[in-house]
């Protein structure tokens, strides 16, 4: 059973990440960083003992604008039904009328995953956009 527990930057590093977001270990320290900034904003994470199996988060653009962020484990596929079912409990108690992901354009099931949280896509093609230089599509989760 995945338990879960506030975010904490050291559990990304602790990841063995899924192999197409793999391209952000090299990231890794700049994410921890980054993330580290902003822990007094909503993230979490879930174990399956030991192992890390999911970060998550949001962190405010301003007021009702939000960006989301997910980094998932290798082992994470075996476990998608409990992290989405907690995932859409993590999104459906945040303030923000407005939650925005980028999804690599390349990765099919990160698209469907993100349509399974209720986002929509909005821009097909956004160039260069990950810090390696690959191309992401922009989805928002909007409350009426």
């Amino acid at each position: 059973m995945i338990v879960v527990e506030p975010f904490r930057p050291d559990h990304l590093a602790r990841m063995t990440l899924q192999p197409a977001q793999e391209y952000l270990r090299a990231y890794a320290q700049d994410a921890e960083k980054a993330i580290a900034e902003t822990a007094k904003h909503p993230a979490y994470t879930g174990l399956l003992g030991d192992d890390v199996i999911v970060c998550a988060g949001i962190v405010p653009i301003w007021d009702g604008r939000a960006a989301g962020w997910a980094w998932l484990s290798a082992s994470a596929r075996r476990h998608m039904v409990a992290i989405t079912r907690g995932s859409l409990r993590f999104l459906d108690v945040q303030p923000y009328r407005r939650v925005e992901i980028s999804v690599d354009r390349e990765f099919a099931e990160a698209h469907r995953w993100a349509r399974m949280l209720g986002f929509k896509l909005e821009a097909g093609r956004m160039r260069a956009y990950r810090p390696d230089g690959g191309d992401c599509s922009l989805y928002a989760r909007v409350r009426a």
